[in-house]
């Protein structure tokens, strides 16, 4: 390319290639979803800040999850929106980069905090005698503020490494928002670094995570079918399945996209695997838990009454 390479400065969101009915459609359609995803993540931080008796490890670490999934969403959905109202609306580079470090950023913490909410539920079950002892306060803390923490460093790193890349190939990334492995194939340089990055960083934040929080419920799974009474078994099982429903959601998806085989899956098929991982986990998150949850419901519940009574 010599000296006639010219450098893009901004992006074009290829997105879905549908009817402009159609975009219309996902658009009214899709900014439903994501209102739903900022009220029903909005009303679960609510509530665990409103009511005293929420106030416990596991809820805790709920409300950063409703966090994360609040950002997540913010994150990428707006821009997805813009883009089905108007397809060749540019993103700038700064914004390209800025959504893509934000949703790594994002990504990491909650595969971290899934992993954290499975070992508490791993110390309440298996060790309920040292519970309060083993999840103190100052502990709960540091592993949410690490979670967070360790999603911001690996970030910056990728992001370090994505950077230097010049983009002069094409503009037009064949997604609805900047996702690494998208930027990466407009860049007009060796990449095989940042592809080798990519995947180790996918390997250690989903793979050693999942296998971690397979092996607690393994032994979760052993100290419910040794309690003696049935109403101890069925509050055991009902305190983890929303938090096993929602680690299936978010680790079967993200694992497919980034540690699956890279020729197996067509790109199309990806994306959309993508979109329900951006999109719906973050608004099934708070119904998961909200239906699941008999603390949950019975707090909306007094919280609404309070409200009428007013």
């Amino acid at each position: 390319m010599g000296n006639n390479m010219t450098l893009i400065t901004e992006f074009i969101l290829l997105g879905f290639p549908l009817s402009p009915r159609m975009q219309m459609f996902l658009f009214a359609l899709f900014s439903l979803f994501y209102a739903f995803t900022l009220l029903g993540n909005g009303t679960i931080v609510g509530l665990i800040c409103l009511d005293s008796r929420l106030h416990t490890p596991m809820y805790f670490f709920l409300s950063h999850l409703a966090i994360v999934d609040i950002a997540y969403a913010c994150n990428t959905v707006p821009q997805m929106l813009v883009n089905l109202l108007d397809p060749v609306k540019p993103i700038s580079y700064a914004g390209c980069m800025t959504q893509t470090f934000l949703f790594l950023t994002f990504a990491i913490t909650e595969c971290l905090l899934l992993v954290v909410m499975s070992y508490d539920r791993y110390v309440a079950i298996c060790h309920p005698l040292r519970y309060s002892a083993i999840m103190s306060w100052r502990v709960c803390s540091t592993m949410a503020v690490t979670s967070w923490i360790i999603g911001v460093l690996l970030s910056l790193i990728h992001l370090v490494l994505l950077l230097p890349l010049p983009f002069c190939v094409s503009q037009k990334v064949n997604h609805f928002f900047c996702e690494i492995t998208a930027i990466l194939k407009l860049a007009c340089a060796d990449t095989h670094l940042n592809e080798t990055m990519v995947l180790a960083g996918a390997v250690s934040v989903l793979v050693g995570p999942f296998s971690s929080i397979v092996v607690s419920y393994a032994c979760i799974l052993g100290a419910i079918l040794k309690i003696q009474s049935e109403e101890g078994q069925r509050k055991a099982f009902s305190t983890c399945s929303s938090h096993l429903c929602v680690v299936g959601l978010f680790y079967g998806t993200a694992i497919v996209m980034y540690v699956g085989p890279r020729h197996g899956s067509p790109k199309e098929q990806k994306k959309y695997l993508l979109l329900f991982h951006s999109l719906f986990n973050p608004m099934l998150n708070p119904l998961i838990y909200s239906l699941r949850n008999s603390d949950v419901k019975n707090t909306l519940k007094r919280v609404l009454r309070t409200q009428r009574a007013l």
